[in-house]
């Protein structure tokens, strides 16, 4: 199903996982129900995402901010009239400067259709992000569970979630990527609630 999650949906998915896995019941009795922790979709928050690859979100957020004061509006053709050394300035890699150009040149040229994306099945979108270089799983799953609200979607290889689940499991090693991933097979059609709830008991957890 590709129906956006909103806050009915998203209790819905709450209280469904909460009968199949008491662990994911805990959570939501302890801390209450995850934020939506919903995005807009389109061109700046891709950007937003390719940002946060591999670094800490407050990081992430800090170059976003910088990003936005330096382009308004942030679209395609503002981002791209930026120069490498204005990019690393404010907090691009040289690899994701790249990531960034090349995203914002297919959406130009229409190789991209963002908004195109929510029309598609979970699958094809994530196949039309991975063309871009520099999207690949992870970000195209970012973008389908926040921006696109898709509900049974698996970041496979988010090492919060894979921290959370070692904790609310209490197992001895962090599960690999794609144990992870086989775990959330159990958390179907809801797999995007699933993870909403483990993120939101990994920032609990550590207050």
């Amino acid at each position: 199903m590709n129906i956006p999650l909103n806050r009915l949906t998203l209790l819905k998915g709450v209280q469904e996982l909460a009968k199949r896995d008491a662990d994911l019941a805990r959570i939501a009795t302890t801390y209450g129900p995850p934020p939506l922790w919903e995005r807009e979709p389109g061109f700046h928050t891709l950007i937003h995402i390719i940002l946060e690859q591999q670094v800490s979100l407050a990081s992430a957020k800090a170059a976003y901010k910088r990003l936005e004061k330096a382009v308004d509006p942030l679209e395609p053709k503002n981002f791209l009239m930026l120069t490498d050394e204005a990019l690393k300035q404010i907090g691009f890699s040289r690899q994701k400067t790249r990531y960034g150009r090349e995203l914002a040149n297919a959406i130009i040229d229409g190789s991209l259709d963002l908004s195109g994306l929510e029309e598609l099945e979970d699958e094809d979108a994530k196949e039309q992000l991975m063309k871009i270089k520099g999207i690949g799983p992870w970000t195209s799953d970012i973008y389908l569970l926040m921006a696109l609200g898709r509900p049974d979607i698996w970041p496979k290889g988010d090492l919060a979630l894979e921290i959370a689940i070692q904790r609310v499991k209490g197992w001895s090693k962090r599960p690999t990527p794609e144990e992870a991933r086989k775990m959330s097979d159990e958390w179907r059609p809801w797999r995007a609630v699933a993870a909403r709830l483990l993120w939101h008991f990994y920032l609990s957890d550590r207050k």
